[in-house]
């Protein structure tokens, strides 16, 4: 018996079918670059040009080897067998991190990078999009409009997944998606673009929030906190930081495009690297399955005693679950205020700032080594992130980002209005400021997400949270289809009243999680309570 995905897979067809499934995948994005190469002397436009056969069968080879990896990544039935509704979870958390753990940090560090660099990359390839396919900017807004609708869909539905087959095939899936949604680089026409960016989306969606999940509930808890936010904040600050990178570096020899067929060497990368993703040995333990947690544990150096019993019968015990429900709904409230003003800002203003600086007088190179530069300026930041969650306040950390964003807004509104004067009236610190922010709320949002919420729904719960933040972009992205994009200082007005309501939220509403037991706020009949 192999195990993959957390899945028990039964022989070898399974795996065979896996990997067969992978190996379709990518040769279905490999037979589209001929075409792209093809076009090398028209500067790599590709508008209007008929689907060559090799493309054709290359669709129907992602189509199929992704049903095939998908169907190879379910549970068999009869491994999902549920214990009693009120589940005890103890782990040995006198542990140290060892080499596997480490090894997820660095796995999942990556997916992070991935995952935000595919979105992170609309900013940079709408400008050539509109040029290309002779688009106005409010018909250009739909590209990243519907690539907004997708990883929202995709957050949803992702977290449903989550919960019902495991943390590990969900990733698994969502990378495999990664490499088939590369061929956006050779589509034709404006219509397969948008069709293959929700797609891009709905993959990317996903991915983000079931990370975050993972690592909560395989990190030992005297180290979870300042690993998630390190492990998310590199994750975010890198992946802008390898779009705005390759975004410099490429797309002036190989155009817009080549920004998209990326997804295919470091979609593959992450699949390959699947043998240091671990599923979730909590997951395992609520799905019945003990002795595969118990293996997953001992690699990690760890044990599990597992407990089971009756929901409380005591007038006591039974008020418990509103209370904790009527906690859990105002922790919603405030992190969704949170989201979507975080996706206001990074899908709403850090995608309008590349064209903004155009407008300015940059060019589209010197835009892209500008947001570069900044994105290095923010990167350190992510170890005080990391700090000021694990040894101060996890509910503080989030609403110092916020702060720190407001202070980005007032700098990008004093370089609007000319209000800014000596080193404040530098784009690179300004732009570093609101990226700070912005990725220090990311990287600090979806694991507290994740702390807050019970084994049983915490895949659904992370990626309503995560859907939030998406939900805000598509806000922004509605203005740009409207033709209402308002200059950058206006923006920034408006993008205050949300940040500022967030603060005052998660300050009424949030709960401190540092060093507190995961997920206890929600020991709801038919969840699940997890001492540590």
């Amino acid at each position: 018996m192999t195990t993959i995905a957390g899945a028990a897979i039964d022989g070898r067809g399974r795996l065979a079918a896996f990997w067969g499934g992978c190996l379709m995948v990518a040769t279905g994005v490999l037979l589209h670059i001929p075409m792209f190469l093809a076009c090398a002397d028209m500067g790599y436009q590709m508008a209007g040009m008929p689907t060559d056969p090799g493309m054709v069968l290359g669709m129907a080879l992602i189509v199929a080897g992704a049903v095939l990896s998908g169907w190879s990544l379910l549970p068999k039935n009869d491994s999902a067998v549920h214990l009693a509704p009120t589940l005890i979870v103890e782990t040995d958390e006198a542990v140290r991190l060892n080499r596997r753990h480490l090894m997820l940090m660095a796995v999942l560090t990556l997916a992070l990078v991935i995952d935000t660099m595919k979105p992170a990359t609309l900013g940079f390839v709408t400008p050539g999009v509109a040029r290309e396919y002779g688009l106005t900017k409010a018909v250009a807004a739909l590209l990243p409009f519907t690539a907004l609708t997708g990883t929202v869909i995709g957050s949803l539905v992702w977290g449903v997944l989550a919960d019902l087959f495991g943390r590990r095939a969900s990733i698994l899936l969502a990378a495999i998606m990664f490499v088939g949604t590369a061929i956006c680089g050779a589509m034709p026409s404006f219509a397969w673009n948008l069709v293959m960016c929700f797609l891009m989306g709905a993959s990317a969606g996903g991915l983000m929030p079931i990370a975050y999940t993972l690592l909560a509930e395989t990190i030992p808890a005297r180290h979870r906190g300042w690993v998630l936010v390190l492990v998310g904040g590199l994750g975010l600050v890198g992946g802008y930081l390898a779009a705005s990178t390759c975004s410099s570096l490429l797309i002036g020899h190989f155009g817009w495009r080549i920004l998209w067929f990326l997804g295919l060497p470091t979609g593959v990368l992450l699949v390959t690297l699947n043998r240091f993703i671990p599923e979730s040995p909590r997951f395992l333990i609520l799905q019945g399955r003990q002795a595969e947690a118990a293996a997953v544990l001992q690699r990690l150096g760890s044990k599990v005693r597992v407990s089971s019993s009756a929901p409380p019968t005591s007038a006591q015990g039974a008020a418990r679950a509103p209370v904790a429900a009527a906690g859990l709904w105002r922790v919603t409230l405030a992190l969704t205020v949170t989201g979507l003003a975080w996706g206001l800002i990074n899908f709403g203003l850090l995608l309008w700032l590349p064209g903004d600086l155009v407008a300015k007088g940059y060019s589209a190179a010197t835009a892209s080594g500008l947001l570069a530069r900044s994105a290095f300026v923010a990167l350190p930041t992510v170890a005080l992130a990391a700090l000021l969650y694990s040894r101060w306040s996890s509910k503080g950390a989030l609403v110092a980002m916020l702060l720190i964003t407001a202070a980005g807004l007032g700098a990008v509104l004093g370089l609007e209005t000319g209000a800014g004067r000596g080193l404040l009236a530098n784009p690179v610190l300004a732009i570093a400021l609101l990226i700070v922010g912005s990725n220090g709320v990311i990287a600090v949002l979806l694991p507290y997400s994740a702390e807050n919420y019970p084994l049983a729904m915490r895949g659904r719960g992370s990626g309503w949270i995560a859907g939030a933040s998406k939900a805000g972009g598509l806000v922004a992205q509605g203005l740009s289809l409207a033709a209402l994009v308002p200059a950058l200082g206006l923006a920034a007005w408006m993008m205050a009243a949300p940040v500022a309501a967030a603060a005052v939220l998660v300050l009424l509403f949030g709960r401190e999680t540092r060093g507190r037991a995961l997920g206890d706020a929600g020991s709801v009949p038919g969840g699940a309570l997890e001492t540590l």
